[in-house]
């Protein structure tokens, strides 16, 4: 059976992508940091409605490199790594301290690429392993007051475009989709006239929703993207584009 990590699973975003996933029949590991009723009620859900596959609960700092060992020491086999976690900094850059982009690096960039190298050689095993990095539409394009969050977001679609070469004739596709204003608890600091505006600058007139973001990650998952990789699929209702 076919399993998945999903990383940041207590998100608004990795919610729904794990309610994708496991309506497709895969078996999950539900990574969370601190929001542990919010994965036992979907694991419940989901042992429910599905009671033929697997779901399990991996609670792990995602900020702290010990997590690498954790998660080698609960995950057995393994198809596929969706990295939906993260969070981000609102300010000017003069304001932003070391301590912060240190986290922001770590939690974004170092992590996801020390567990994908931790689990290469099990995604490698069916010849069909999937990678996929939700990113964001700063990465592509940045954004003032989230400097160095565009900064870590761009350096994750960097990652995607040199390892994807590395590990194309192993059958691993690497991959990222790149969210615009989702309407998510990221956008809880904005006030309902700045929402407003904000809608008005996307051509769609709307904010997107997760499951508009956790739809194309099943795309990318099935066997039928296997020539993809090494690209970044824009979800932005036209948005930055």
């Amino acid at each position: 059976m076919k399993s998945a990590l999903v990383t940041g699973s207590s998100g608004d975003i990795g919610r729904s992508v794990c309610r994708k996933l496991a309506a497709d029949g895969w078996s999950l590991y539900l990574h969370y940091h601190s929001n542990k009723k919010v994965v036992d009620d979907l694991i419940y859900e989901f042992t429910i409605l599905y009671p033929e596959q697997d779901f399990f609960p991996l609670q792990v700092n995602l900020e702290e490199d010990y997590a690498i060992e954790r998660l080698k020491k609960q995950i057995f086999s393994l198809n596929a790594v969706i990295f939906a976690h993260g969070t981000t900094e609102y300010g000017l850059l003069k304001d932003l301290t070391s301590e912060k982009m240190d986290t922001l690096w770590k939690m974004h960039v170092k992590i996801p690429i020390l567990i994908t190298q931790a689990f290469q050689n099990k995604l490698h095993r069916d010849r069909n392993g999937r990678v996929v990095f939700i990113s964001s539409v700063y990465g592509e394009m940045g954004s003032g007051n989230e400097v160095f969050y565009s900064t870590v977001k761009g350096a994750q679609l960097a990652f995607v475009r040199a390892y994807s070469k590395e590990v194309a004739s192993w059958g691993i596709t690497v991959n990222a989709i790149s969210p615009g204003a989702i309407d998510t608890h990221m956008n809880e600091h904005y006030s309902d006239n700045d929402l407003e505006v904000l809608k008005q600058e996307i051509p769609m007139r709307r904010l997107g929703k997760a499951s508009e973001v956790s739809f194309w990650v099943s795309q990318l998952l099935q066997p039928e993207s296997s020539y993809m990789t090494g690209q970044s699929l824009t979800i932005s209702g036209g948005w930055l584009k």
